[in-house]
């Protein structure tokens, strides 16, 4: 095969040729084409010549979805459907784009380019491809953006309300999430070495911590209104219920992961229990509980965004959020979605981070997974 490629790639280099090319007719034959995207389509139709000189650099397979997405979003009409030869051009730089993370993940494996730094280039032409699909979607289909708003139209609204949307952000993240988290694992720590040491509390805690975990959050939440008021300590308080029983389960079963070899070799030292404790089961035990600390990181973040439904003062994601359902500012609603997910990504990779660094023994870590 004069391409180079495999069966996967030479199919997504011919979908991406052949549907740039009926761009390029459609935009031929069309009264108000778009010179700018007739350019684009056709550079993507020239990458067929693969197929029959010799193979071509994936290097213009990441152009030629790059120009093909830049000139369709460009070209896109407002407040019409777009073209059919528009639908092509998209079909033709999302084919580019796949075709494009498949050559340079093969590459990043052969080691002719470098892992830490194309490595990133992957998920995020991953991300842009997905929000350039949507937009090209929502405002080529003339989609109702009161069903769903286009990424420009979020972004927007990320930009004219950013008081709003900080002050939201204090509330649910600063006051509720993070005190709720440091005491809700702290807490299950704490308790899970002290069920650790006693048989009576392994038997008594562990059931009803495995049964506390299963009740939904709906259920919890206007209860702690009640009990701890409208602001947020009651959100706080559900955080803390929701991510105290992921560490206690999970730091168990990490300080049982230590070997009968290495105990006995403890042992053998006359080490007590809380030097054994400290220098082999706690370290040993590293990999659950950053794992509890993970899982909890998002937990928290939903349960405190859950809880402010039930009640909660004029501010706060949870209340923008069921309050712009109800105006129908749903741009809103997807700015505060946005935020969320954005600080959810970020606490989670900061506990992935310092993970790295305290479990660097570990043979996920040292394989360069965390």
């Amino acid at each position: 095969m004069k391409s180079g490629l495999s069966l996967l790639q030479s199919v997504l280099a011919l979908l991406g040729g052949l549907t740039a090319l009926c761009g390029l007719v459609g935009a031929a034959i069309s009264a108000d084409a778009d010179i700018l995207l007739t350019v684009a389509v056709g550079l993507g139709a020239l990458t067929l010549v693969r197929f029959v000189f010799r193979p071509i650099s994936f290097w213009l397979d990441g152009l030629a979805a790059v120009l093909i997405a830049v000139a369709l979003v460009l070209a896109l009409p407002r407040g019409s459907a777009m073209p059919g030869h528009y639908w092509f051009a998209m079909v033709s730089a999302w084919a580019f784009a796949w075709l494009f993370v498949d050559q340079l993940s093969g590459e990043i494996r052969k080691g002719t380019v470098p892992r830490k730094t194309m490595g990133l280039l992957i998920p995020a032409v991953f991300g842009i491809s997905l929000l350039v699909m949507w937009e090209i979607v929502t405002r080529g289909a003339n989609v109702p953006p009161v069903l769903l708003p286009a990424p420009s139209a979020i972004g927007a609204q990320l930009e004219n309300s950013r008081g709003i949307l900080w002050a939201d952000f204090v509330q649910t993240f600063v006051k509720s999430v993070i005190p709720g988290y440091i005491i809700g694992c702290l807490a299950g720590l704490i308790v899970a070495i002290a069920v650790d040491r006693s048989p009576f509390l392994k038997a008594g805690l562990l059931p009803i911590g495995n049964f506390m975990s299963a009740l939904p959050i709906i259920g919890i939440a206007p209860i702690m209104v009640m009990w701890f008021g409208f602001d947020w300590q009651s959100k706080a308080a559900v955080v803390v219920a929701m991510t105290f029983f992921p560490m206690l389960v999970n730091t168990v079963a990490g300080l049982n992961a230590a070997s009968t070899i290495e105990r006995d070799l403890m042992r053998t030292y006359a080490a007590n229990y809380w030097q054994t404790l400290v220098k082999l089961r706690l370290p040993a035990a590293g990999p659950f509980i950053f794992n509890a600390l993970k899982i909890n990181s998002t937990l928290a973040l939903i349960g405190a965004i859950v809880a402010e439904f039930f009640g909660t003062p004029v501010v706060g994601m949870g209340f923008r959020i069921s309050t712009g359902v109800g105006r129908l500012a749903i741009d809103l609603v997807w700015a505060e979605i946005a935020v969320a997910a954005v600080a959810g990504s970020a606490f989670y990779g900061v506990i992935a981070l310092i993970e790295r660094g305290v479990t660097f023994w570990h043979p996920s870590v040292r394989g360069g997974r965390a």
